[in-house]
């Protein structure tokens, strides 16, 4: 393959449409990704698995990951070109998850060479699952607050303690987690430790949740063993680098309201609303207040989109994510969520339905999206924590607990 790192874009493009046409399954086209659904009760198809080994092969899962851990080793313009055409061709990208929202970047910057070619290549490959062991039942808001406790055995790490909201655990291979190692320090004795699922020491019990799902579980750890050589960054110094990936999230969340297919489908509101509320003698959505809404949201969700990719850009000349991810994941969520409402409304009555024949597919999914939306204004760190994040270091308005 040519080095397209500064060269013809749109010959690019013609590469990427070729190979997405020879290597997507066509019984997949306009399906969601079935790895990214709430719940994974089913195992994934032939097709599917296909799909991924070819994706994962190319590097372009993270087309912009460093080639020499398997990523695609491509500008942010290439990446773009690939995420549009596998819009176009009704494609999803099946190389995801915490992994690489989070954890991947997160150790790509403060990783050792070991750590990196023995974790990063099979996230690439969408071979390991991952899951974040970071909230407590008594250090939520507070992170550093956290108790979980992991003693020093010479060549690894005794943990015990319980986490909770830990995403996916269930399904999870392993786990990227802040431990304290310190208990006479709250920020400076918090170290970050990697440890596999699979092991006795890990009992992992689902929460379920509004939206009839388990995605969050809560999780004990009972003489857990981590490896010294799965300790990330100095002992102690763990906070520096929970941040840093708290940043990665936030920016990942930020774009999770992306168009198309978030529904459990690849209509468009455009789309649906022609569906449900029909079209004028003009073939344009009859009701023209929705309209207008729709066309407003549509509008506010370029911009965001554009926004993203260039702070995107910006943050790879800047260190990785600054704390402007934040107004981001605010953005992003509150377009998202009116995306939801918007569906729910252009639905009607069809768009209340929990369960039955009377139901399409689409429509419970929609309903059941709607209602596990609204988990995103926690996601990453609650809304309230972001405003406070954006008066402080981005306005540099004095921190008003201060004065209490």
């Amino acid at each position: 393959m040519a080095d397209f790192g500064g060269g013809d874009v749109e010959a690019f493009r013609t590469e990427v449409r070729d190979w997405i046409a020879e290597n997507f399954p066509a019984a997949l086209k306009g399906k969601p990704n079935p790895m990214m659904r709430e719940e994974r009760d089913k195992p994934p198809s032939a097709e599917h698995e296909a799909w991924r080994k070819a994706m994962g092969e190319k590097g372009w899962g993270v087309p912009t990951w460093p080639k020499q851990y398997g990523g695609g080793g491509l500008s942010g313009a290439e990446a773009r070109v690939i995420q549009q055409e596998l819009g176009r061709a009704g494609a999803y990208n099946p190389i995801g998850g915490m992994g690489v929202m989070m954890f991947g970047p997160t150790l790509l910057e403060y990783g050792t060479e070991d750590q990196k070619q023995r974790h990063i290549p099979p996230i690439v490959k969408g071979e390991i699952v991952w899951c974040q062991g970071f909230s407590e039942p008594g250090a939520g808001s507070d992170l550093a607050a956290l108790s979980t406790k992991a003693e020093d055995k010479g060549d690894h790490f005794v943990i015990n303690g319980q986490k909770i909201w830990t995403s996916g655990a269930q399904y999870a291979d392993w786990c990227f987690c802040l431990v304290r190692t310190d208990f006479t320090k709250k920020h400076e004795g918090i170290s970050f430790v990697l440890l596999p699922m699979d092991q006795p020491g890990v009992e992992v019990r689902p929460i379920k949740l509004i939206a009839g799902s388990s995605p969050f579980c809560e999780t004990f750890f009972t003489d857990a063993i981590a490896k010294k050589e799965d300790l990330v960054g100095p002992l102690n110094g763990g906070w520096s680098i929970a941040k840093r990936l708290l940043q990665h999230e936030r920016s990942g969340l930020s774009g999770a309201g992306g168009g198309a297919g978030m529904f459990g489908s690849r209509k468009t509101l455009d789309q649906l609303a022609k569906d449900y509320v029909g079209v004028d003698d003009k073939g344009r959505i009859a009701d023209a207040d929705l309209r207008m809404r729709i066309a407003n949201n549509a509008i506010n969700m370029r911009a965001f989109q554009q926004t993203a990719f260039r702070a995107m850009a910006e943050s790879k000349g800047n260190s990785g994510p600054s704390s402007a991810t934040s107004i981001m994941k605010n953005a992003g969520t509150w377009l998202m969520q009116e995306q939801h409402e918007l569906t729910l409304e252009i639905m009607g009555h069809q768009g209340l339905g929990w369960e039955g024949e009377a139901f399409s597919r689409e429509e419970i999914e929609a309903v059941r999206t709607w209602l596990f939306g609204k988990a995103f204004t926690i996601y990453g760190g609650s809304q309230e924590v972001q405003s406070n994040i954006v008066s402080k270091r981005i306005l540099g308005l004095p921190d008003m607990t201060q004065n209490k």
